[in-house]
């Protein structure tokens, strides 16, 4: 996921290395051996240590030492394009593989020689956890979601930061709030709101204890995390009862049971969706952790159903496997939150080029609509304005790009010419904004299948929430009453 556009256990990606093929250099071997040092020297004690727990000590530091380099290094991997990163993901999924099953093999050693402590264990499932999920957003395969999932579960159902909140050390307690969080969101995307909710009213105690405990000045921030949370828990609330009369949590997502049936004589195959952006850059509308309720939507809409991995585990998220589990193809994604004009076409341009043969780009824009500012004597691809892109970051000279008159167009806008290079391939796109209209004429200048889907300007008078609040009319579509998106054209 970007941000102003947008991170082995049993089944690590198919890229996979195998192994540290690397020697420490000499810096990162004096780092691991001053580690070693101070967790040793308890009481001059270093000497009587025998040789094996000694080395066992100097292993376990020099992997936890190599797997946060890894663990860091991945914030430096380009964002875009789906084939650089993957070799680098292997080997952090292979270091974090080696760190957990070595603190398991040798935790009596561990727990004596080293003094390590299940706030560190935690930390350790924790970033397996991250990794997995990362690893979801750079692939959109589901059943990665089902492994961060696993391993945040175990770490909650084994108290791993149970004694955090008795040390006086804030900085752990902000990692054990960080780590609700990201499993909030894990949850949120595989609709366990029940979970959801738990977690949330254990989060609110955790946020007080720590505001009391320390009188940090980041109080305000995480209030914001919990009212971020609800809102979005409250816009999405499409729950329907079962024939035992409780609820069940409807989703977006394709299920085996729900595909439709083909009639007779259709033909298919001939193109396929297999990438697509997800733009989200509406103002004030309901969002958590850089993911509005429309990205949300949309997602889930191109997404098969998740294989459930944790029920066939009898421990959540850390024991093997004997079977891998089946791959569930999705097209690729690409969460674009409030891009500037720059990046979206950074990412456009990665997607166009890496579109397979017989493939369609998929573009979905749930932005505010950005009109021209006056009459135009024309009627151009440019004259109608279009949506917004974010500001912060494009600039010019030092100053802040604006508009110099009314003979210039928008440039803190998506244009309907912007996107016309593009059209050279397959292409659907979807404009969920209050200027759609802007789209309305979209030329077809290369000949490629072109699909244009635009939403109403006008709100429906059945839906009385403010479009800002519970998502554009589109994405609501997809949960709530899918043939309003069809009865009110632009």
């Amino acid at each position: 996921m970007v941000r102003g556009a947008a991170r082995q256990p049993r089944t690590g990606p198919a890229s996979r290395t195998t192994g540290l093929a690397e020697k420490p250099h000499r810096r990162r071997k004096s780092r691991t051996e001053f580690a070693l040092k101070e967790a040793m020297s308890t009481g001059g004690m270093e000497d009587d240590i025998p040789q094996g727990e000694r080395k066992t000590v100097t292993d376990f530091c020099y992997l936890l030492d190599k797997s946060k380099q890894l663990f860091n290094g991945l914030r430096d991997l380009p964002q875009y394009g789906q084939k650089q990163w993957q070799s680098y993901f292997g080997r952090t999924f292979d270091v974090y593989t080696k760190l957990w099953k070595f603190q398991q093999q040798h935790r009596q050693v561990l727990d004596n020689r080293y003094g390590l402590k299940r706030w560190q264990i935690g930390e350790i499932a924790s970033k397996i956890g991250q990794l997995y999920y990362h690893y979801y957003l750079r692939t959109s395969e589901t059943s990665y979601l089902n492994e961060a999932f696993s391993f945040y579960s175990a770490i909650r159902q084994r108290s791993y930061y149970s004694q955090v909140n008795k040390e006086d050390r804030p900085e752990l307690v902000v990692k054990k709030l960080r780590y609700y969080a990201r499993f909030i969101v894990v949850c949120l995307l595989l609709n366990k709101m029940d979970v959801v909710k738990d977690l949330v009213k254990e989060l609110s105690d955790e946020i007080e204890d720590y505001t009391h405990r320390f009188n940090t000045e980041d109080q305000v921030e995480w209030n914001l995390v919990l009212q971020e949370v609800a809102a979005f828990v409250e816009a999405d609330p499409v729950m329907v009862l079962n024939d035992d009369n409780t609820l069940v949590i409807l989703s977006n997502r394709l299920s085996e049971t729900g595909a439709p049936l083909l009639e007779q004589g259709m033909i298919v195959g001939q193109l396929t969706l297999a990438d697509a952006l997800i733009i989200g850059n509406c103002n004030n509308q309901v969002k958590f952790s850089e993911l509005t309720i429309d990205m949300f939507r949309m997602l889930q809409a191109l997404e098969r159903e998740p294989m459930n991995l944790a029920s066939q585990m009898s421990k959540p998220g850390l024991q093997e496997t004997t079977e891998k589990p089946a791959r569930r193809e999705n097209p690729h994604k690409y969460l674009l939150y409030k891009p500037t004009f720059s990046q979206l076409y950074t990412f456009l341009a990665a997607s166009f080029k890496e579109l397979p043969a017989n493939s369609v780009l998929l573009i979905y824009l749930s932005a505010t609509g950005v009109f021209p500012s006056g009459r135009s004597d024309s009627e151009g691809p440019y004259d109608f304005g279009g949506v917004l892109t974010n500001s912060n970051r494009d600039i010019i000279n030092g100053d802040g790009i604006h508009k110099r008159n009314q003979s210039y167009k928008e440039m803190h806008c998506l244009h309907p010419g912007d996107l016309y290079p593009f059209t050279r391939k397959p292409l659907f796109i979807i404009v969920d904004s209050s200027n759609s209209v802007a789209y309305k004429n979209f030329t077809n200048l290369f000949g490629q299948p072109l699909v244009c889907l635009l939403s109403p300007t006008a709100y429906p008078k059945a839906l009385q929430v403010p479009i800002t609040v519970s998502g554009s009319l589109v994405c609501r579509s997809l949960r709530e009453q899918p043939l309003y998106c069809y009865w009110f054209p632009a």
